[in-house]
């Protein structure tokens, strides 16, 4: 219903709910989201609700630039790397301050980094601990020199440490609130303070009055020019669009796509794009399942999905279809292996069934040695999965396989998606490079989760920890290639779609900016400033 309505219609729908907000006073905006985080703890989440206003309320040593390749400095404002890639020393910035007021040395950043990786006490167990590397160790050599030492070189360390998990936040603050920290304050160097939480409903920020050592990619490096962020919780989409169009509310990335177009028609409201956005959407097998541990099944699923429809149908034009596992914008893309993904051909995916030994059977599913060509998919019951589910199904039954789809809830899909009672799954996530995304899920250490695959295969692990340890870009490159190369013949997932990021804002604001760093619109707000 909501896709057949009209945009008019839905902002008619959604002021009903909001008929009493007023617009945000001069210098203060309100950004808007589905969805709440249920702690803002950089090490025990890894949310992207966490992560979009993590970037305000901290930094990190270094910082992504937009074209989501450059790194820039931050708290540290230059660094040297050891010729055998082992040792990063970092020299931090002297001007730099927590929220209270308390200066910001190298002992608080060793400590909020290795309590990152477990080695801190009370021990937090961050889910990527990963993504910091072999540590040897990471320890202050004075006030505004950190060292940061590995057992192993890791390329793409600069990379990872733009991301919120490395971000800095106080030693005391966390001692003070336990388990508690994140929820009742937080204490950080970003260029806005906690205020308050109100969980499921909104997040009030301040200007960090101190703050000037912002990205140099930013006009404005601090203070920022706002005084106050609300991070609102509006779960209807409905009442997102209306609160944008009659500018009770400044800035949203949330937007259903088939809004998309017509909502960026509205004279009051801009449509701010990122080229640059690496979140994909993807359908998973676990290879050691039976019949989708059949490669010739994997590669029929290929050619009998019509990316492009789907993407058309699901997505209204808001996002590409894809076929190789990398965006070819990420470092480390290999464009030979986008030809060795199978494309779209019918006729084809039945010749492969054929020739496998796959026989249609007297329902239509093909057998094979008394197997019928039937397997189960989890997913979290969204409209896009329920409509890519569908779609799916109908073009596997045309060459014979049975897909059962079952969808939950999102408080119960994770604790599913960790189990093995399923033999397909449909998922999406962020990446920064090539070799971010091939570690995150193709690893046999990293099953059952994120490698839900329960791929495990000695040559790939190899080729990961090879790249891993590269030092030069080119070698990393090249072990990223040849996994791309392999993935791409044994097809253990279909990548469906790479999904766009248009972040919307008012018209009464300026110097919004599309970044797209694990997926967050705005990236620390530094230029944005109301104009009424």
């Amino acid at each position: 219903m909501l896709r057949r309505a009209t945009l008019a219609g839905l902002a008619a729908i959604g002021l009903g709910g909001i008929a009493q907000a007023q617009a945000p006073a001069r210098n203060q905006i309100v950004i808007m989201r589905e969805i709440d985080a249920d702690r803002y703890d950089p090490h025990r989440s890894t949310a992207l609700a966490t992560g979009e206003v993590m970037t305000m309320l901290s930094d990190t040593l270094v910082a992504m630039d937009f074209d989501m390749r450059t790194i820039r400095p931050l708290l540290a404002e230059r660094w040297e790397v050891s010729q055998d890639g082992l040792v990063y020393t970092f020299h931090l910035r002297r001007n730099v301050t927590f929220c209270d007021g308390k200066p910001f040395t190298a002992r608080d950043m060793a400590f909020s980094l290795n309590r990152w990786i477990g080695r801190t006490q009370p021990r937090i167990t961050s889910p990527v601990a990963w993504r910091a590397g072999d540590v040897k160790e990471i320890s202050a050599v004075d006030d505004h020199t950190l060292r940061y030492e590995l057992n192993r070189p890791f390329g793409e360390l600069l990379s990872q440490l733009t991301l919120f998990f490395a971000s800095a936040i106080d030693p005391a603050t966390v001692e003070r609130l336990g388990d508690n920290f994140g929820v009742q304050g937080f204490n950080g160097t970003g260029p806005f303070c906690w205020g308050s939480w109100t969980p499921r409903n909104e997040l009030v920020l301040n200007r960090h009055q101190n703050y000037r050592w912002g990205p140099d990619f930013y006009q404005n490096r601090g203070p920022a020019h706002l005084e106050r962020v609300t991070w609102r919780v509006i779960p209807e989409a409905a009442s997102r669009v209306a609160a944008l169009q009659a500018s009770q509310a400044d800035l949203t990335q949330y937007i259903p796509a088939a809004f998309v177009e017509p909502l960026s028609r509205v004279p009051t409201v801009q449509r701010l794009r990122q080229p640059n956005y690496f979140w994909d959407v993807f359908m998973g097998f676990k290879v050691d399942k039976p019949v989708v541990n059949d490669i010739a099944i994997r590669r029929a699923v290929h050619m009998a999905v019509d990316r492009n429809a789907l993407v058309r149908a699901v997505w209204a034009g808001q996002a590409e279809a894809a076929r190789n596992i990398v965006n070819p914008n990420a470092a480390d893309y290999d464009a030979e292996s986008d030809r060795m993904v199978p494309a779209f051909d019918r006729a084809a995916a039945i010749r492969t069934l054929e020739e496998a030994g796959w026989r249609a059977g007297p329902d239509g599913v093909r057998v094979k040695d008394g197997q019928r060509a039937t397997f189960l998919l989890y997913a979290i019951n969204t409209l896009d999965n329920q409509r890519m589910g569908e779609i799916i199904q109908q073009a596997l039954r045309q060459v014979g396989i049975e897909m059962r789809i079952q969808l939950f809830d999102a408080t119960v899909a994770w604790g599913r998606l960790a189990t093995q009672e399923f033999d397909a799954f449909f998922l999406s996530y962020p990446y920064v490079s090539a070799t971010d995304a091939l570690n995150l899920y193709w690893h046999s250490r990293n099953r059952p989760t994120p490698n839900r695959m329960n791929w495990a295969d000695p040559q790939t692990d190899q080729w990961l920890e090879a790249g891993r340890s590269a030092l030069q870009p080119e070698e990393r490159a090249r072990y990223a290639a040849l996994i791309q190369r392999q993935l791409a013949e044994q097809a253990p997932w279909l990548t469906v779609a790479r999904t766009q990021l248009n972040l919307f804002a008012s018209n009464r604001i300026q110097g919004a900016r599309a970044h797209g760093l694990y997926g967050a619109g705005i990236y620390k707000g530094l230029d944005i400033r109301t104009v009424r």
